[in-house]
């Protein structure tokens, strides 16, 4: 499968509101996908099926954590595999045979595996890096909120949270040992990065994805889970219909039929919800089972 075919099964992903299509797209993802970081970086897929990953059907998170974690061990033997090819073809540098090596050369990271619960104490972390104990304070609990469910090793992760609670410090021009607005931040931003259900958010920053300095203009709108955010946007939809719906004088017809029970006693206003030269956008209700709908 090619990246054009993947990103289009991803917005059929996005639109999928059924559980049996949700699974269905996904086990065509799992099926015919070959995971390189290229492709995964290209598509972004990782992130797209990880939001189901919080989803209320156990058959669909599992399956997200078996695909998210084939897809880490794929790339990790690719990369594995480039390094030691790299290594093969490089010539041996032209010292003496007697030269012995320093043992300081770079090695690939392997996949972090923890055997107890994750955190600072547990990684065997030192999160003091200041004098300020504020500030230390909040690297330590910018780390625990980061690494719980990571599989990246303890010093990535550090670096992560010394990054956010270092831009936090510059955009708060905190000159004292003690700043509410500093404090403040930092707490709207561990409070999110920690929920069991926004993985993503995690996920990005943790990558790189989404650097420190961006993440930490975000609104809490935009920092909140995925989940949330469909809410809200089916609550805010729902909200506006009632609001029209309230202020429109409605008309009964047997022209429209109901989808749901198939009557045909339905009642409709019409707006201009759109520019002036869109048609105007008409809102049904069915008054046998109070079915509602639009269209243009």
């Amino acid at each position: 499968m090619d990246a054009k075919e993947i990103k289009t099964h991803i917005v059929h992903l996005e639109k999928a509101k059924d559980d049996k299509i949700v699974l269905e797209i996904l086990n065509t993802l799992k099926r015919e996908i070959k995971p390189t970081e290229k492709l995964l970086r290209e598509t972004k897929v990782g992130i797209a099926v990880n939001k189901h990953k919080s989803s209320e059907n156990k058959e669909i998170s599992q399956l997200v954590t078996k695909i998210i974690k084939y897809w880490r061990d794929e790339v990790s033997k690719e990369k594995k595999q480039k390094s030691g090819s790299v290594t093969a073809k490089k010539p041996m540098p032209e010292t003496s045979s007697t030269t012995p090596s320093n043992g300081n050369e770079p090695k690939k990271e392997e996949k972090y595996v923890a055997h107890q619960p994750r955190n600072d104490k547990n990684d065997g972390v030192k999160t003091e890096v200041y004098e300020n104990k504020m500030r230390n304070n909040c690297v330590r609990v910018l780390y625990n909120a980061l690494c719980f469910d990571s599989e990246h090793p303890p010093h990535a992760v550090l670096a992560v949270a010394k990054d956010i609670e270092r831009e936090v410090f510059k955009a708060e021009k905190m000159d004292t040992s003690s700043n509410s607005k500093y404090a403040q931040r930092l707490r709207t931003l561990t409070s999110n990065l920690r929920q069991k259900n926004n993985p993503e958010l995690r996920q990005r920053v943790i990558d790189g994805e989404l650097a420190a300095s961006q993440l930490i203009n975000m609104s809490t709108k935009e920092l909140a889970p995925e989940s949330l955010k469909k809410e809200l946007e089916e609550i805010k939809k729902k909200n506006l219909f009632n609001a029209q719906g309230a202020t429109q004088e409605r008309a009964v017809t047997d022209r429209f039929t109901c989808g749901k029970c198939k009557e045909k006693k339905v009642s409709y206003y019409q707006l201009q919800t759109r520019s002036a030269d869109e048609p105007l956008t008409t809102f049904c209700t069915c008054e046998n089972c109070g079915n509602r709908w639009k269209f243009s």
